[in-house]
Formats: structure tokens, sequence, C-alpha cells
């Protein structure tokens, strides 16, 4: 293979973060005492998807983050709760969701032993560890960075240069960072210099002037890539 590292994104390419979203809110909820509404979900994932960006450009600290997209959320549906411990059920309930988006399993078994594997996340430490653990595919993986654990989150190159250093500093022509985000993961791989995979698997089109090396729809498409790159 041309790469020998890959760098993978967790949570919307290896992770069905949608899913684990969904069910934690509607648990945290219920948990709660308050009527859960499907509506909710789909309102929260506008705002946490907002509020994740702001972290990414500096806006917004990722210990603020915890309690502000449930306050935003309590604003926007019209109830009074406490932002603090609606956050400290819900992390503890995503951390069960340890599904997977369909053939990541497959496609990581399938590299280990090939090619060295990392994960790379700007997600929180005390979700990520344990359903990172608790997963199928977390014993195939020798090494995983998580951006409140060393300070930088993607696209600043300060968290590609603590995942160059825990690979011994591989050449950077022979890493691939794969992650379905433009604005994290295609970006910061991009800034770095190193070899970038949108995994885009809704086809959407780029609202972005990074440009991708490559592009696929499904992760089994990796594996086809890697083999003729």
């Amino acid at each position: 293979m041309k790469y020998k590292w890959l760098l993978f994104d967790a949570d919307g390419t290896l992770f069905d973060y949608d899913k684990a979203e969904a069910l934690a809110l509607r648990s945290t909820f219920q948990a709660l005492g308050w009527a859960y509404e499907a509506r909710y979900a789909q309102v929260y994932r506008r705002i946490n998807g907002e509020i994740w960006l702001d972290f990414e450009n500096g806006k917004i600290s990722q210990e603020r983050l915890r309690t502000r997209r449930f306050e935003l959320l309590f604003d926007a549906i019209g109830i009074e709760c406490d932002p603090g411990e609606f956050s400290g059920r819900y992390l503890a309930n995503l951390a069960l969701g340890t599904y997977l988006i369909e053939g990541a399993e497959d496609v990581v078994k399938s590299l280990h032993g090939r090619v060295g594997l990392l994960l790379i996340t700007n997600g929180l430490a005390e979700v990520q560890r344990p359903r990172f653990a608790r997963s199928s595919v977390g014993q195939y993986f020798s090494v995983v960075v998580i951006s409140e654990e060393v300070g930088a989150a993607k696209p600043d190159t300060a968290i590609f240069e603590v995942a160059f250093a825990k690979m011994d500093f591989p050449k950077k022509e022979d890493v691939l960072i794969v992650g379905d985000s433009l604005t994290s993961d295609i970006k910061g791989g991009h800034n770095y210099g190193i070899d970038t995979c949108w995994f885009n698997p809704e086809r959407k089109a780029s609202d972005s002037d990074v440009v991708a090396r490559y592009e696929i729809g499904e992760l089994d498409e990796l594996l086809l890539l890697l083999e003729s790159a």
C-alpha cells in the first residue's frame, strides 16, 4: 500500500453518531422526567453542529460547549432544565452508543496488520474513551488521540503534531486521514500537508474551498482506493 498509516475520525466516519445522539437525548429527557418529542433531536442536531463549528474555529471552549448547547436547546423548545445536570447524564448515555457505520468493522479489521491505525477525534474524552473501549473496532487501533486530552482540536495542526509524535514521525506522504468533516478532518489534514479522504455517504456537494484528494460514499470503497493508490 502507498500509505503506512491511516488516521480515522470517529463520529460520522466509524461511529453512527446520529443514532447514538438521538437515543442518548431521548434517554436523558426520560430519566429526568421530561416528555420527549422527536423534533427535539432535529433542533439539538442543528444547535450542536453550529456550536462544534464554533469550537473548531476557536470561538468557544470545549468545557463551555458541554452546557451551552443545552442552554440553547432548552430556550428553543421552551423548557426550564439544569443544563449541567442534563449534560452529565447525556454524556453518560452517549458513551453507551457504540453503533457503527455500515462496513466500519469489516474495513478496519481488513486493514489491521497491514497499515498503522490511529483514531483522531474532537469528541469529549469521557464519551470517546469508554465508547471506544466497548466497541468492536477498538482492538484494532494502536493509538487514540482526543482533542480534549491534548489541548488542540482539528483542524488545528497542533493535534496532528501530537498524532505524528505517537506514530514516531512517519513521512507525511505515508499518512492518509479519513473523515466526514470538511471543516475539521479534511481542512486539518490539508493544513498539515497530508493526503485526505472525505467520507461523504450522502454525496453532498462540497461547500468548502478545501478539496479532498479522495472521496468515498461507502467505507468499503476505501479498500479499493488504497489498493490502487
